[in-house]
């Protein structure tokens, strides 16, 4: 008996010591890595934007898709200035005109305005949004506070300058894990093992390849004029990512460059009275909002697969009722009034009876080039080829691009909030209203762009200051291809006008 229970207990024993090594070994083999694979899958899968309830917060910060295809690393993003400051023209991104709030900006993280935040393939990534480029700061003095007005176009932010510094920083030796994680960690803290040795080395080498690429790929950018703050060639880029042979494009396709526009008061944009289509950008090459606004968000780096319709349709639904912000310093009334049948006589038909009324025969309408007799590079640019290429963006989706269309001049834009839309003319080459109203002979042939003084006396920004604290002012030079300040000009445009009805016409159109 004794023998038969002591035979019993080795034998639970070794049944014992058997199930704690299966359960061990299934732990190691199956549990570890299953929980393993589920935290690496909740860390790398995970597709996270930062949200705002506030309508004027997500459009300032808030995600459009771009991270997902184009979204830098946000520490890397962080870092960079201090790694790179040899091509920046001032300390941090502030210098290329990007704008930060006060506590506001700090609290996202120090990203300024325009630049949008998600948790994408393991990390915080940040990348534009539509703010970017149509924000801007009004300053009444120097030594006044910038109040900031949204839907305004970015006048001071530097596009083809931010390009420039991560092109020419990924080429820097200093782009590297050896000096990029330790600043990392100098300024967010000790990373953990994973991170250091893995994802940020990789994404480092992964953005470096990336960004070089693109460094290579857009070499055709140095044929043409720096940009200057406040604008773009927007679709030479197009061009470029559909691998048109750009060097063998004809000489007058190679310059686009125009100024941002400002988004506000889409709604009334969006149909004449009449019911027709109003004709979108500056040559009208356009008339469907939605499709219009998709383009945009593609600039911000959304490819078909990764744009956020919702985030974008949230911002479409505020900028249809966003009005034109109203002119912030003293108007005299009385001579206001005498402007406004100067206005309504000379202006009215191409530009709406009023800031708010956009009625007018050819309000949203393309006037020839031979007419109004501007500068013709960005109409020029714009290709039946190109047409055919964008027609099959987001191809196999509902919103597949179909309205483009090559046209023969530029599009009447109502003038709601023209005070905020300086420089002028669709390349930015005339700085100020009053000098918008001489012929092109007594217009500035050079003036500096980027600084957010306004001149209340001509309406614009003030444009004669080469720098401010450190910081420098581009000088835009009239002579340089597809900046030329010509055309709308003659009788028709009010540039015959006396002095006295000239100051009169800039008087009333504070008032829109």
């Amino acid at each position: 008996m004794s023998e038969t229970n002591s035979d019993l207990q080795r034998a639970y024993s070794a049944r014992a010591r058997w199930m704690r090594r299966f359960w061990i070994l299934f732990g190691l083999s199956v549990i570890v890595p299953v929980v393993v694979a589920l935290a690496l899958a909740s860390r790398f899968l995970a597709d996270v934007p930062v949200t705002y309830d506030k309508i004027e917060d997500h459009f300032k910060y808030g995600s459009t898709g771009g991270e997902r295809a184009s979204g830098f690393p946000y520490w890397i993003w962080r870092v960079l200035p201090q790694i790179c400051p040899q091509y920046l023209p001032g300390p941090g991104y502030a210098s290329l005109g990007m704008l930060y709030e006060e506590g506001k900006s700090e609290a996202q993280g120090g990203l300024p305005v325009g630049v949008s935040r998600r948790r994408n393939l393991g990390l915080d990534r940040v990348f534009f949004n539509c703010a970017v480029c149509h924000s801007n700061t009004v300053r009444e003095r120097p030594d006044s506070a910038a109040k900031m007005y949204l839907g305004s176009p970015a006048s001071g932010f530097n596009l083809g300058g931010f390009e420039s510094f991560y092109t020419n920083c990924a080429a820097d030796p200093k782009f590297s894990t050896a000096f990029i994680v330790p600043e990392i960690e100098a300024q967010a803290g000790k990373l953990s093992m994973l991170d250091h040795y893995i994802v940020y080395p990789v994404a480092i080498a992964l953005m470096r390849e990336r960004l070089l690429m693109l460094r290579d790929r857009f070499k055709f950018r140095d044929r043409q004029p720096d940009w200057g703050p406040g604008r773009v060639d927007t679709f030479s880029a197009s061009k470029i990512l559909f691998n048109f042979p750009m060097d063998k494009l004809p000489k007058e396709e190679w310059v686009g460059t125009a100024d941002f526009p400002s988004i506000w008061n889409q709604g009334p944009r969006r149909k004449r009275a009449d019911g027709q289509q109003m004709q979108l950008h500056w040559d009208g090459n356009q008339d469907h909002m939605e499709e219009r606004n998709k383009n945009a968000a593609f600039g911000t780096g959304t490819l078909p697969p990764t744009i956020d319709l919702a985030a974008i349709g949230r911002v479409e639904a505020w900028i249809t009722e966003l009005r034109a912000p109203a002119y912030p310093f003293p108007v005299n009334e009385e001579l206001a009034a005498r402007g406004a049948p100067i206005y309504a006589e000379y202006c009215s038909a191409c530009h709406g009876a009023s800031g708010s009324d956009f009625s007018g025969d050819k309000v949203g309408f393309v006037t020839p080039i031979e007419a109004i007799g501007t500068d013709r590079a960005r109409l020029d640019s714009f290709t039946y080829d190109l047409v055919g290429n964008l027609s099959t963006l987001y191809a196999g989706y509902p919103w597949r691009f179909q309205h483009f269309r090559k046209t023969y001049g530029y599009a009447n834009m109502p003038l709601d909030g023209i005070w905020l839309r300086a420089p002028y003319l669709h390349n930015g080459s005339v700085p100020s209203l009053r000098d918008l109203l001489e012929p092109a002979r007594k217009r500035p042939s050079r003036f500096y762009r980027g600084y957010d003084v306004f001149d209340q006396k001509n309406l614009g920004f003030v444009s004669n200051v080469a720098d401010e604290k450190g910081r420098k002012f581009f000088l835009y030079d009239t002579s340089l291809s597809g900046n030329s300040n010509r055309g709308h000009e003659g009788k028709a445009y009010g540039t015959d006008l006396s002095d006295a009805d000239k100051t009169a016409l800039v008087e009333y159109l504070k008032k829109f």
